[in-house]
């Protein structure tokens, strides 16, 4: 229970500064409680020892009271200690801003136990401080250590400095501050009040997202309402046909996801991280992260039962778990035997769970105790219906570039020639009779009990027999891995559904459709995409960084990721159906800095809704907080932003109710297995838009093995489309778009009129029942006239969409979220021009996100709209001021959601 601080209306603030307290009193605008901040270098004792270079080579505005204390040394940890003074007891988060590469930093609070300070739990505003820019150990960041209570008088605080790096550690400043403090750089609590006036006065058209922590109250537009009372209330997942539903009701239920959530959170970290997502529409995670040692492959207990602790916080809150258990790149083995002969420590073992027994065994273990070692509770997730599903394996097959002879080292490979060897001779009756199949192809590593394989560029360009039969080979034991792991994992107890793999391959339209077909062992079928924005430079892999470049790029406008060349109607979202099974795409975002990215949510929500598909999982959840740089390099997918978990609730609300109808099934084809493994393949399989991570593997292919499709790629935003792969060819079934595409005025548009966009303004409409706005250039839309909704905007990047609470069509509805948005960016975030349409960042930029000003009316056109009452509510969703009816309603600069009720 939260303590009552009875300083409630005097805000009082004391620095300790090189041994010296200042006690001016602040009155505010706001009540604020007794803060207590100290500067890292006001240590009233001390055995630290500077680094002999580097404690003087760092930016010093970068740090608090333009100083630190740091300590170096081969001999002992480096300890500091401080006195304060607490002139009323209450409670206290406590934060530090300290070094977090490769530290370990422990502290004392007066007599109290010593305790490590985690430096990941909740950290936010890491930076480089070294003056030479260089990425070494000079980093500063904050780090949550938790809440305190205090009695009033003197106390002391100690630090220790221990990390197996010469003792290496680092103290800028820390804070006693009132709970639910939110730290921004070096700004006192007592000033972030002023910034943010500063914020809005120096990034003109531009206003800070901040949280209010001293808001209160409910918010109406709270959408835990949408989950069950605990995820598995009902039975847990199941599948019917193309849907999941709820296994004892059989009600179809769709997942808003996120990847997440941030592995430091536990206790009420994480149970409050829970609560946010279900608030903002989530009702599903993916918990995508290794079990085991990235060397040995030895099963880690902490990580098995940090994944438990997820699954029940999250349960509480009616969201679902998805466990993605294995990815290659989580694996580097260490040399060893059997399954690790060959490895170096740094290759990743690609393709090899399919086909190595040993290797299989190990992996299994792995899930096993997952599965069925027991929590504290006693319980198993085995039996937890709360778990939706799991993902056998992440990002891998032997049809994507990554399957080659510089991947597997000789020993494993070997293994994989001589079953391909059994295989041929089984089908042809000897390896001879399969050379002469092949008219005499050899390879240098056939043998007598051996059969080399040809890259994968040579077998969907070539087709010949033999690499037709390679198809064929590396298709079934694929298959048969996710075959034999999912009747494995139905053996061991497990009900929950199951899902085979999610990945590319090096030519969509031929072996796409192999790979699809592998994962039909599983109850639904899985993809990724990203949509890019063409960063490159020193790690743009995985961060974001200053030097770097990238091109601004709206979806809307289908513009190519690499500024100038010609449209690209490849795109993330689309999902065709496979089989008639559930679809998932369980990472998906629009990548930062691209100023578009705004576009992603409804974009997402509405297209998803249009398609049917059935689960949209962003990618990633790396904090739980506002932040732009939640952990120690900025990443180009972070979701907690404006333009993002900012717009999940109307997002949430059209996905997941369907508000936007699905459409007509435009394009249904099917393809015969014979005819898949002649690597003749199919239109219908979506181009890979992966990210930046995964296009280092990537090699270019040019044209080659390309197939003439005759499907217009603009159907896939007109309507619903499905691929079946079979022993019989079903006849195909095309839609007559030409009422629905219209690439003369750049449109394309659905069936039933809910959705329309003309992709030459870069607009999307939305015009349902239940649900309308737009999305995109909204100042090029003019007067957009919707059937219940007019919408004005000055806004070139824009979000404006009214989504009913209730149920009820807008017309009737008595309960309305308006949600408005626009572009973000960091603070201090900055560019200039790099040439042929790209940007290089000079400043990547710092807390808080910032949106640009939003503007413009939006008028209800019901007949009672002058007594439709309208509330403005905060980022958080709680009710603030009234701003007039809905029959004009005046947008507010910083205003991102209105509540619309009938008085």
């Amino acid at each position: 229970m939260r303590l009552k601080n009875p300083s409630q209306q005097l805000g009082i603030f004391r620095m300790v500064k090189f041994g010296c307290w200042l006690l001016p009193l602040l009155l505010v605008s706001h009540a604020v409680a007794e803060s207590i901040w100290i500067e890292g270098e006001s240590a009233v004792d001390s055995t630290a020892v500077k680094h002999p270079w580097y404690h003087s080579q760092v930016d010093r505005k970068q740090l608090s009271g333009g100083d630190f204390i740091s300590h170096f040394s081969k001999d002992h940890p480096g300890e500091v200690g401080y006195d304060f003074e607490v002139n009323s007891a209450g409670e206290f988060d406590f934060w530090v801003r300290a070094n977090p590469v490769q530290s370990k930093i422990g502290y004392q609070l007066d007599s109290g136990e010593s305790e490590w300070i985690d430096m990941s739990r909740r950290q936010t505003g890491s930076v480089n401080i070294a003056s030479d820019g260089k990425p070494d150990l000079r980093f500063i960041a904050w780090a949550y250590v938790g809440r305190v209570t205090l009695k009033a008088g003197k106390h002391h605080l100690s630090f220790t400095f221990d990390s197996t790096n010469e003792y290496h550690g680092s103290l800028d400043c820390f804070v006693f501050a009132p709970p639910d403090f939110q730290p921004i750089g070096v700004l006192k609590p007592d000033e972030i009040e002023a910034h943010q006036r500063e914020l809005a006065e120096s990034n003109d058209g531009w206003v800070p997202w901040i949280s209010n922590q001293d808001a209160a109250g409910e918010s109406p537009i709270n959408l835990r309402r949408l989950n069950e009372k605990f995820a598995g209330e009902h039975g847990g997942i199941a599948t019917r046909g193309a849907d999941f539903i709820y296994r004892d009701s059989g009600e179809v239920v769709r997942f808003w996801g996120v990847n997440g959530p941030p592995v430091s959170l536990h206790g009420e970290e994480l149970a409050a991280c829970a609560r946010m997502l279900a608030s903002h529409g989530v009702n599903l995670v993916r918990i995508h992260g290794a079990v085991f040692d990235p060397k040995t492959g030895v099963l880690d207990a902490a990580k098995v039962a940090h994944v438990r602790e997820i699954v029940a916080a999250m349960k509480k809150e009616g969201i679902y778990s998805h466990l993605s258990v294995y990815f290659p790149l989580w694996l580097s083995p260490e040399p060893g035997p059997g399954w690790r002969e060959g490895y170096d420590g740094n290759m990743h073992p690609f393709a090899l769970l399919y086909f190595e027994p040993e290797f299989q065994k190990l992996y299994r273990s792995w899930v096993e105790a997952l599965l069925k070692q027991p929590g504290s509770d006693s319980h198993a997730l085995i039996d937890e219906p709360a778990v939706m599903g799991i993902e056998l394996i992440n990002e891998d097959s032997f049809f994507f570039w990554t399957f080659s002879e510089k991947n597997i080292p000789p020993a494993q490979l070997a293994k994989l020639e001589a079953m391909f060897a059994k295989w041929a001779a089984a089908k042809y009756g000897s390896l001879p009779a399969a050379h002469q199949a092949w008219h005499g192809m050899k390879l240098p590593h056939d043998a007598d009990d051996a059969l080399g394989i040809r890259p994968l560029y040579q077998i969907f360009t070539d087709k010949t027999q033999r690499d037709q039969d390679t198809a064929a080979f590396l298709l079934e034991t694929q298959r048969g891995f996710y075959e034999t792991t999912s009747k494995w994992l139905r053996n061991l107890g497990y009900e929950g559904l199951i899902t085979a793999s999610n990945w590319t391959t090096a030519n969509q339209a031929i072996l796409g459709p192999l790979e699809k077909y592998s994962y039909t062992p599983g109850d639904f079928i899985d993809r990724h995409g990203y949509f890019g924005c063409h960063l490159e430079g020193d790690n743009a892999s995985w961060s974001i960084r200053n030097g770097q470049t990238y091109g601004d790029r709206s979806a809307l406008r289908f513009d190519p990721e690499k500024p100038g060349d010609s449209k690209d109607f490849s795109h993330p979202a689309i999902d065709p159906t496979y089989f008639g099974k559930p679809s998932m795409i369980s990472e998906t975002t629009w990548n930062r800095p691209n100023r578009y990215r705004g576009e992603a949510p409804l974009f997402y929500a509405a297209y998803g809704a249009l398609q049917g598909s059935d689960a949209l999982v962003h990618f990633a959840l790396d904090g739980a907080q506002w932040s732009v740089k939640p952990g120690y390099f900025m990443q180009p997918w972070t979701l907690m932003s404006p333009t993002q978990m900012g717009q999940f609730p109307a997002a949430a609300l059209i996905f997941r109710q369907g508000l936007v109808h699905p459409g007509e099934v435009v394009a249904d084809l099917s393809l015969t297995l014979t005819d898949a493994l002649a690597l003749k393949g199919s239109p219908l399989v979506p181009v890979a838009n992966l990210d930046e991570l995964r296009k280092q593997d990537v090699q270019d292919q040019g044209d080659a093995g390309n197939i003439s499709t005759g499907i217009d790629p603009l159907a896939f935003f007109a309507g619903r489309t499905a691929l079946g792969i079979g022993a019989e060819k079903k006849a195909d079934r095309v839609a007559d778009l030409s009422d629905l595409i219209h690439r003369e005025k750049q449109e394309v548009r659905s069936r039933d009129g809910e959705l329309k966009l003309d992709y030459g303004k870069g607009l999307l409409r939305l015009n349902a029942p239940a649900a309308q706005g737009a999305v995109g250039n909204l100042k090029e839309g003019g007067v957009i006239d919707l059937t219940d909704v007019e919408i004005r905007s000055p806004l070139e990047i824009g979000e404006i969409v009214a989504v009913s609470l209730d149920g009820k069509p807008l017309a009737d509805s008595e309960s309305i979220l308006l949600q408005v948005m626009s572009e973000e960016k960091a603070n201090g975030f900055a560019t200039e021009p790099a040439g042929e349409g790209l940007k290089r960042i000079i400043n990547i930029g710092s807390d808080p996100w910032l949106i640009r000003q939003l503007a413009g009316t939006v008028r209800f056109k019901r007949a009672d709209a002058a007594k439709l009452e309208v509330r403005q509510l905060d980022i958080n969703g709680r009710l603030q001021k009234p701003l007039g009816t809905a029959d004009q309603i005046q947008l507010q600069p910083a205003t991102a959601y209105y509540w619309i009720t009938k008085s």
